[in-house]
């Protein structure tokens, strides 16, 4: 499961429409509350908020937004119509930040040259609305 903490523009169609499903994966064993994803460590940064399934569903609805500015066709009707505004940015540290930058250029190194030589000269990684970041190193359960 990879719930990405830089903004879903720099994703290919191929990642973007991944990040789609594995975020709503994330929501259903959220809700639920077990399964082997429960604990899995891109849930964390949710399940250490006030209310874990309101905040994965406005990272769905920054997902669904960068799919509509791309013509895509994601269903909006996974997400809740009348999402709470205000709610605190999640904190991620800027070590996480480049280390995900880094791993998605090895992916479209391999997957998708021609949409890395878009996003390859970017000066400032721009993350996901939901997020903030604060100095500090990569998480742990990172590879």
């Amino acid at each position: 499961m990879r719930l990405w903490s830089i903004h879903p523009k720099y994703l290919d169609p191929i990642g973007l429409v991944a990040l789609w499903r594995e975020a709503l994966l994330g929501r259903s064993v959220l809700i639920r509350g077990d399964g082997s994803y429960y604990n899995h460590p891109q849930l964390l940064r949710f399940k250490n908020t006030e209310n874990p399934v309101l905040y994965i569903n406005h990272y769905l609805k920054a997902v669904f937004d960068e799919a509509r500015i791309r013509g895509y066709n994601f269903d909006i009707s996974k997400i809740p119509k009348n999402l709470e505004m205000n709610i605190k940015k999640i904190k991620i540290n800027s070590g996480q930040v480049i280390y995900e930058w880094n791993h998605l250029r090895s992916k479209l190194e391999l997957r998708n040259p021609e949409w890395l030589k878009k996003i390859i000269n970017t000066s400032k990684i721009e993350l996901h609305p939901l997020f903030v970041e604060v100095p500090g190193p990569k998480e742990k359960w990172e590879k």
